[in-house]
């Protein structure tokens, strides 16, 4: 069964209270709900890590190398500068699906400039949680495409 790892950057843990008019009502647990359903489709299993810290999310990268056949990351504000994140996903030989609940090049200027971006394979941003269904179907279109 192939394994995604799902990230979660620095303080989507307060989805659903933080912002409802840009990032909506659901919590992060509803979107992890909605993408294990989705990978369970695929017939894929998933696992989650949220953390606070750039340091965690790049010893995860890490670490899936070895477990893991894709990577979902939502590195929340991690995204615009933190190029740990970027050379850790460089290394990973699988698929990276880069994904935001709103659509980034709608938001403040220093919010449009993704250090993932050059290192992930598709980005899906502004769909809000059905971007979380999305990301694994592009997973899975990718592992069937043979990319690794």
């Amino acid at each position: 069964m192939m394994r995604v790892l799902v990230l979660s950057g620095p303080n989507l843990n307060l989805l659903g209270e933080r912002e409802p008019e840009i990032y909506g009502t659901d919590t992060l647990d509803d979107h992890i709900a909605r993408a294990t359903r989705q990978a369970e489709s695929h017939a894929m299993s998933l696992d989650h890590l949220q953390s606070n810290s750039e340091g965690d999310l790049v010893t995860a990268i890490q670490n899936a190398r070895n477990t893991h056949d894709a990577i979902v990351i939502n590195a929340a504000a991690l995204t615009h500068y933190a190029w740990s994140i970027h050379d850790a996903l460089a290394t990973f030989d699988g698929p990276v699906v880069e994904l935001h609940i709103s659509d980034l090049k709608q938001r403040e200027e220093w919010r449009q400039f993704s250090v993932i971006e050059p290192v992930a394979d598709v980005c899906i941003a502004g769909y809000g949680g059905k971007g979380y269904e999305m990301a694994i179907d592009a997973v899975a279109e990718l592992l069937e495409a043979g990319h690794n």
